[in-house]
């Protein structure tokens, strides 16, 4: 099994932050399947936050695709931060998508799909953010049928809008969340992965101190790099960019996987 993870800071794994790095649900399903297969996984996560959908399915995925030896398996999510912008050309992030899953059928690699979760319900302009992401999932969804590919549908998750599985930054999600999206992706590829849950709790109430500090820590540094056409993953690269041994066991419960012993 070769493994290899495309998107933005989804799959890249900001929010759940581990050690001086992020580990997130890409790393938690490659070691699922190490698990679950009794064998080591050779891993590789390209994945950049920030990213828009043109540049993970031009440079990432001709990247993981040339990758030595050829990934066995390919995941890939993209197109919420077009989504956030002004402009966005829905019908062109569809095209982007199934321009990806051509690529990966003409190359033999098993690809999956994913949308990510919904994030909406926290975000300034909520509304405009959960009808563009709904439209483009079931954009994603018809094209995944269409072309016989594996669709993990974290969109319409109901359970994982609860603020209980977001950062503080409400883009993000943070440990739990992570946790819950790789237990949907291995049992959507055929492992026993019971979903993970947070306990029903209270949601936090938001006080306007609560608000004013989310708007200046959060909000304001977006719009800012928006405004200066910056993203948080200038000068980024994926954090696995070659094949990276995960073994049978449950080291990732404590600290991501160490780059040292990524294979040469």
């Amino acid at each position: 099994m070769r493994y290899v993870a495309i998107g933005d800071s989804f799959t890249e794994g900001v929010g759940d932050e581990v050690g001086d790095g992020c580990r997130g649900w890409a790393d938690l399903v490659a070691s699922g399947l190490a698990r679950a297969l009794g064998e080591t996984v050779e891993y590789a996560n390209l994945a950049v936050r920030g990213r828009l959908l043109e540049p993970i399915v031009t440079t990432q995925l001709e990247a993981a695709l040339a990758l030595e030896p050829a990934p066995t398996l390919l995941t890939l999510n993209g197109g919420g931060n077009d989504s956030m912008r002004p402009g966005c050309d829905l019908e062109r992030l569809a095209e982007l998508t199934e321009h990806a899953v051509r690529r990966c059928a003409a190359a033999g690699v098993r690809m999956v799909l994913l949308s990510g979760a919904d994030p909406s319900a926290g975000l300034p302009l909520g509304r405009v953010v959960h009808r563009r992401g709904a439209a483009l999932t079931e954009a994603v969804a018809a094209l995944a049928a269409r072309h016989d590919v594996l669709f993990v549908d974290m969109f319409s998750d109901q359970e994982i809008r609860r603020s209980h599985y977001w950062s503080p930054d409400r883009l993000h999600l943070n440990a739990d969340g992570h946790r819950r999206v790789a237990a949907s992706v291995l049992a959507a590829l055929g492992h026993a992965e019971a979903a993970h849950v947070v306990a029903p709790g209270p949601t936090p109430a938001r006080s306007w101190r609560t608000e004013a500090r989310y708007y200046r820590e959060h909000v304001l540094p977006w719009l800012h790099r928006r405004l200066r056409g910056s993203s948080s993953g200038d000068d980024r690269a994926g954090k696995y960019p070659d094949w990276t041994p995960v073994p049978p066991d449950d080291r990732w419960i404590t600290k991501p996987i160490d780059p040292d012993l990524a294979t040469p």
